[in-house]
Parts: structure tokens; C-alpha cells; sequence
């Protein structure tokens, strides 16, 4: 027994590797590309044997035999000389073969020999084990080698069955991520493990995914399972229609230390969730009004949320000097000791993210976690790339003072297509009326020229507190780009996109569901930690 030689092994999934004598073959050694081919070429070939014009017909396609026959004849040498064996490649009355002395072990063959056991079984460990024992890909250095496409098809077929079999949909995706079935699977499977927003978080990026690389949507049947989804989500603690009708809110009034009166409501009875004010908001409208009530009670059935409006906006005093960002975080300041908070969380909306920055980089012994929806660190002035950027950004101004509170609503519809593209003719009519409602012409002309001033990324990289970021994809008022950037520059914070076009979500959208789910979970953690604290009054 102890004049057999040992086998010879060669790896062809994953990177390529030979190993003779229980030494491998250094990487160096196959430096001729050439030389490599040969030996992998035969190794998958039955017996591990090729006719000589087969052989030269597969590796150099576009030669023919007489020029082919010296780069055959230096590829055999090279070959030897890589493996140290002077028959380690024979070539004999028109056949080449390999090591035809020596016992070899392949491992491309014995996946092929397993995979095929595993799927006459058909149990899902057994395909399971194969993958496991076999792993990677087959020759995934030579990707655009004519001679390995047929064997790595064959491979990647039954790589692709053996994964399914075996239910492992994110690795079949990751080979395929357009396989709208595996995405749909996986789906399944996180909704059925009791986590139905990482289940509509997938089907987002399978959306995203299908347009993007075949420019199509999700079938009916994936259309049909994010609905449920979404329904599933809404549902989770949703009240009664006589909870929501008991649910109220106060409001008060505080003042400012420059003499400005604000107007502040509570609503709820949780952990304390401030909001701070954004563009167009009146604490008594908004709650009534088929654009926001979704929020108020969603938002107030979690939480103790304390919101108010901005001087010059809402039921706060409208006739005030210019409002400056400092005046806007002074407001902030005065709501939440008038209201005796301590530490909190803060939901900073468009406009209020940029607020909610500046105060949480200036008092973060205050702040203990940050939420950011459809915000930027950047006004349009700031992000402006040329004149007609910046003209454009005068025109909305322009557009405020001339039209704002007219009976024509052509003027604010302008603003209404961009803050809800998708929300139906009844939705963009109570839009229109909030705008009426929520601020003079010459106020919303202001806040429309001070936030493209706006320039937040210094205190943006001073927050300290934990802080999530959503953003909508398709966002026809703050560019995607922003709620990127403003990720980016946060430490400690976390980024999710919500597939939507709409600035302000829509109750019955599929993004309201993820935004919702993605909020409560955050927040949780923050209450789980008794970050939350009333200041000593």
C-alpha cells in the first residue's frame, strides 16, 4: 500500500487550486493562463480526457489548427512544469489527457453526483448539506471563458435547484435578483416568522429591483401579498372608531422670550414624542384635516405627541419680523420647557428635521433619540447648481406672495402636486384649503426664502443621539439625494427608503404602513432604556 501515490485533488469551485502530494500548488505557478485553462478544461471533461483538435478548437475558437498547435504545445509544458509531474499532462495518438498515472479527486464532478442524489430525494436538509459541503461557484475566474460556459450553466442549474429545494431564497437572489418567485417566497417566510416590515421591506426592494433591471413591476400576486402586508401593518393595535373618537388633544399657549405667542398641543398618553413645527401646520386644523389626522392619531395612540406651530404659521402669532432658523429653534426650546420635558425624542418633518438638528447638536443631553422624515441639510439656494436653480427657487417664493390666499387655488395647487402627487382630487382640495388656512402669502413667501438658505451640515455631524432617517424614494418636493446625505453625515444614525412619491404619506399607501412600523420599533428601544423624563417644574 505504500507505493500508492496520493490523489491528486483539484478545486474548480470557488478559486482554482490544485494539490499534489499534499502540497498545493502555489498561485505563481499558473501564471501562463494558458496552462491553467488546460488542466481545468480536462478536469471536467469524462476521464479527463479530450480529442488534441477538440481541445484547441475550445480553448483558441478563433485560430486554426496551425496556430492553435504551438500555443497547445507550450500550454501542455506549462502545465507539467505548474504541477511537477512530468506526465501530469499526455498527449498520445491525438488524445490529451490528464495524469492518466495518478488517482485525481474533482470536486465540479462530485457536486454534480451529490446534487443529483439530493434532488431524487427531494428533502430540504440533504440539499441543504450539498450547498454546504460544496459551496461556491464553479470557475468564477473564468466567467467569460467560452469553454466554461456550458459546465457552469449545468452548474448554476443545479445550484439554483438545489436552493430552492433547500428554501434558501437570499442566496438564490443573490445569484438572481430579478427571480420575482424567490422574492416572493422570501417574503412569505419573513411574514410567517411574525415580522411583517422586514417582509414589506423586501417586497420594496423587488420593486426596485424589477424596475430597474427589466422595467416592470411586481406581478398581481406580489401586488396582492404587499397589500396584506400593509393591511397587516395598519391593523397592529389600530383603535376602535369610538377610541378615536375619545382621543382629544390641548391646546395652550406659551410665549417667547422675544415676545412671540405659540401655540402648542398635546395629545395622547405615552412616552413623550416631540414634534417640531414645519411649514404649514395649525395645531386645531390639522387635526380635523384628511391630510394629517392619519398622523395625529397614529402618532398620538403611541405617544404622548406634543407638536405646535411656528411663529407666523397656525395659531401662533402671525404678525412677526423676518423668522430666522434661530428664532425657529428658540421656539423649539421655549415649547419643551413650557411643556417640562427633560429628555425626549424628537419626529422632525421636512422643514422641522432641519430644526430638530440644530437643536439636537446644540443640546444633546436633551435629545435621546431622532427621528427624520422627507428632510434635507441643504436649502434649494444651498443645493443650487446653476441660475435656473436658483431662479426656480425665487419663483415659489414669488408664486406664495402673488396667489396664497386668493379663491383660486391654481396658485398652491403648484405646491400641492409636489407635497402629494399621488393622493386623490379630495386630498389635493383639503390641501389647498390647509395652505389658506395655515399662513398669510408674505409668511409662507418668508419661510419659503429662509428655509433655501438653509445649510445644516455642521450641526448635522454634531448629533450625537441614535437617529433614523426615512426618506421617499420618489420625493417631487425634497430630493431623494438629501435624506442621503443627511444619513450620511449623522453619526450613529440609520437610512430607510420608502417606496413613495408622496412628501406627506398617504393613510392607505404601503410606505405609511413601513413608516409607522420603522418609527415604533426605533422609539421602543428609547423607551425600553427610560430615556424619557419629565423636567423637574
Amino acid at each position: 500500500m505504500s507505493g500508492q501515490p496520493a490523489p491528486v485533488e483539484i478545486g474548480l469551485l470557488g478559486a482554482f487550486r490544485v494539490q499534489v502530494d499534499g502540497h498545493p500548488v502555489p498561485e505563481s505557478a499558473w501564471s501562463r493562463r494558458d496552462a491553467a485553462a488546460l488542466v481545468k478544461l480536462l478536469a471536467l471533461q469524462p476521464g479527463m480526457i479530450l480529442h488534441r483538435e477538440q481541445l484547441m478548437d475550445r480553448l483558441w475558437p478563433d485560430l486554426d489548427a496551425a496556430e492553435a498547435a504551438p500555443r497547445l504545445h507550450k500550454a501542455v509544458h506549462f502545465a507539467r512544469r505548474a504541477i511537477g509531474l512530468d506526465e501530469a499532462v499526455v498527449v498520445r495518438g491525438g488524445m490529451v489527457r490528464l495524469l492518466p498515472d495518478r488517482p485525481v479527486i474533482v470536486d465540479a464532478p462530485g457536486f454534480e453526483t451529490a446534487a443529483a442524489e439530493a434532488l431524487a430525494e427531494g428533502e430540504s436538509a440533504t440539499a441543504a448539506a450539498v450547498l454546504d459541503a460544496y459551496g461556491p461557484d464553479l470557475l468564477p475566474a473564468d466567467i467569460y471563458a467560452d469553454w466554461a460556459a456550458q459546465p457552469r450553466e449545468r452548474h448554476a442549474l443545479l445550484r439554483d435547484r438545489l436552493l430552492r429545494q433547500a428554501r434558501r431564497w437570499r442566496e438564490l437572489l443573490e445569484h438572481d435578483p430579478v427571480d420575482e418567485q424567490a422574492h416572493l417566497e422570501l417574503i412569505r417566510e419573513l411574514r410567517d416568522a411574525g415580522d411583517p416590515r422586514a417582509a414589506l421591506r423586501q417586497f420594496e426592494a423587488m420593486d426596485r429591483t424589477l424596475r430597474r433591471e427589466l422595467g416592470v413591476g411586481p406581478g398581481p400576486e406580489a401586488i396582492r401579498l404587499r397589500d396584506e402586508l400593509a393591511a397587516a401593518l395598519r391593523d397592529v393595535g389600530r383603535m376602535s372608531p369610538a377610541d378615536v373618537g375619545r382621543l382629544e388633544q390641548q391646546i395652550r399657549f406659551c410665549r417667547t422670550t422675544d415676545g412671540v405667542t405659540l401655540a402648542y398641543a398635546c395629545s395622547g398618553s405615552g412616552p413623550p414624542l416631540v414634534r417640531p413645527a414645519h411649514w404649514l401646520t395649525h395645531v386645531d386644523h390639522d387635526w380635523h384635516s384628511p391630510v394629517w389626522r392619519h398622523w395625529m392619531v397614529e402618532l398620538s395612540r403611541r405617544y404622548r405627541l406634543i407638536r405646535y406651530d411656528e411663529r407666523g404659521c397656525g395659531l401662533s402669532d402671525w404678525d412677526i419680523p423676518s423668522p430666522s432658523l434661530e428664532s425657529w429653534v428658540q421656539d423649539l426650546e421655549t415649547v419643551v420647557d413650557q411643556v417640562g420635558l427633560e429628555r425626549f425624542p424628537m419626529l422632525g418633518i421636512s422643514q422641522g428635521a432641519t430644526v430638530a438638528i440644530t437643536y439636537a447638536a446644540r443640546h444633546p443631553e436633551r435629545v435621546s433619540r431622532l427621528v427624520l422624515y422627507g428632510g434635507y441639510v441643504q436649502g434649494r439656494l444651498v443645493r443650487a447648481r446653476n441660475e435656473e436653480d436658483r431662479r426656480l427657487h425665487q419663483l415659489q417664493a414669488d408664486l406664495a406672495r402673488l396667489g396664497w390666499g386668493g379663491d383660486d387655488p391654481a396658485f398652491r395647487q403648484v405646491f400641492t402636486s409636489q407635497f402629494m402627487p399621488g393622493a386623490p382630487r379630495e386630498l389635493w382640495e383639503a390641501f389647498n384649503d390647509l395652505q389658506r388656512k395655515t399662513a398669510s402669502a408674505e409668511n409662507a413667501a418668508r419661510v419659503l426664502e429662509l428655509t433655501g438658505s438653509f445649510d445644516g451640515v455642521g450641526a448635522a455631524r454634531r448629533v450625537t443621539a441614535p437617529t433614523l432617517v426615512l426618506h421617499a424614494r420618489h420625493d417631487h418636493r425634497v430630493p431623494f439625494e438629501q435624506g442621503r446625505l443627511m444619513a450620511s453625515l449623522i453619526p450613529n444614525s440609520r437610512f430607510v427608503a420608502l417606496e413613495t412619491a408622496n412628501h406627506i404619506l398617504l393613510a392607505g399607501e404601503p410606505a405609511w404602513a413601513v413608516f409607522l412600523a420603522e418609527v415604533t420599533a426605533f422609539l421602543a428601544e428609547n423607551t425600553e432604556q427610560g430615556a424619557s423624563a419629565l423636567r423637574p417644574r
